[in-house]
């Protein structure tokens, strides 16, 4: 055990003295889980929208002051025709657009109803759809509003409950893929240049003569990662919490537990590709575009894995994240228990068994 912990204690002064790994490891963490919280969120709010209002009546300020006021829309200006509303629709200044004809306000009382025009940039067809969603929502508002009592006998009310999400924060839908995503990144790619960094430097003779065995070797490489992606897992609780607003509803423990399981995978995965190749941009190349695209686009944070074709919803199943990202969701956002998560635990340890085994077999004893 005495010289175990002097191999680790030389793997975390190879970690400490390296600025570049130093900024993989903390620098980009931090970064995305700022930039996934914040930046890229699948919220559609702030969208430009004009307001061409032919009554000039009470009522239809009224529905205007409700537009913006909303944090959906941003008013850019009020303009004074047709061929203003189609100028800012080309200069991409808008998304929405709404037309108030020249008696609302009299005719909202009148048997016919009133009719407001929406127009909507559809170049993207699911953003066009929310706008609209959005303006129905408002003028049944306002019209629920005006007419609080008469209720036809057919009308239909729907009542929305939110689970798990009900302040509709968009940070929730990105922290458990982001935790997936940087695990994957830190803990497979710096694990990944620590066999060959070795063989890079010429000092691979001196481990292998040492009377280490090579389980030892790898166990040594691999601790010092694991602490560091712990106290990156911290840093990240700690961001999502008290920067993004997401509560944690689960059990603590267990999401420790969860996470220590798929960072080892993660460091069995690079030690794999640490044995299989001879220098680190390969090493590097491997685990950062092999892992982080497929991560990405396959886990089910960014795109449904159930929109895309069988051939790769079978391909995300093969990827650990796919399975801590599901896992992440249940525990966290949630709040469910280990009965709910057993099977991809249960994946997740089956796959580092795997992993460790391979990479074991693949540690050459003797240089070519």
């Amino acid at each position: 055990m005495k010289q175990l912990f002097v191999f680790i204690r030389k793997e975390f002064y190879h970690v400490f003295r390296d600025r570049r790994t130093l900024l993989i490891l903390f620098g980009l963490p931090i970064v995305q889980i700022i930039l996934f919280g914040y930046a890229l969120s699948s919220e559609v709010k702030n969208i430009g929208i004009v307001v061409l209002d032919n009554a000039h009546d009470v009522q239809s300020e009224q529905m205007i002051s409700r537009i913006a006021t909303s944090r959906y829309f941003k008013m850019q200006k009020q303009v004074l025709n047709y061929p203003d509303i189609e100028k800012e629709f080309r200069k991409g200044n808008i998304k929405c657009a709404v037309i108030f004809p020249t008696r609302f306000g009299a005719d909202l009382y009148s048997s016919t109803g009133a009719r407001i025009q929406i127009i909507a940039d559809a170049s993207d067809p699911n953003t066009a759809t929310i706008l609209t969603n959005y303006l129905n929502a408002i003028i049944a508002d306002y019209q629920q509003q005006l007419n609080p009592n008469i209720r036809p006998s057919y009308q239909i009310i729907p009542e929305l409950r939110q689970l798990y999400n009900a302040d509709q924060n968009g940070s929730l839908n990105f922290i458990p893929g982001v935790i997936a995503l940087i695990f994957m990144i830190v803990s497979t790619a710096l694990t990944s240049v620590a066999v060959v960094r070795e063989k890079e430097m010429g000092t691979m003779e001196i481990l292998l003569v040492s009377p280490f065995k090579p389980v030892m070797v790898l166990i040594a490489k691999a601790i010092p990662y694991l602490v560091l992606s712990l106290v990156n897992f911290i840093i990240i609780l700690f961001l999502s919490v008290y920067l993004l607003h997401v509560e944690i509803r689960g059990s603590l423990l267990l999401l420790f537990a969860e996470s220590i399981l798929f960072i080892i995978t993660c460091l069995s995965l690079g030690l794999l590709i640490s044995n299989v190749t001879n220098s680190q941009q390969t090493a590097m190349l491997i685990s950062m575009m092999g892992m982080m695209l497929p991560t990405l686009l396959l886990t089910g944070f960014m795109f449904p894995v159930e929109n895309m074709p069988w051939v790769f919803q079978m391909i995300s199943r093969i990827l650990p994240s796919r399975y801590y990202y599901d896992i992440v969701k249940a525990v966290m956002l949630k709040g469910l228990d280990f009965s709910y998560v057993w099977k991809e635990t249960l994946v997740l340890f089956g796959m580092s068994v795997v992993l460790l085994t391979l990479a074991l077999k693949k540690f050459k004893i003797r240089l070519s």
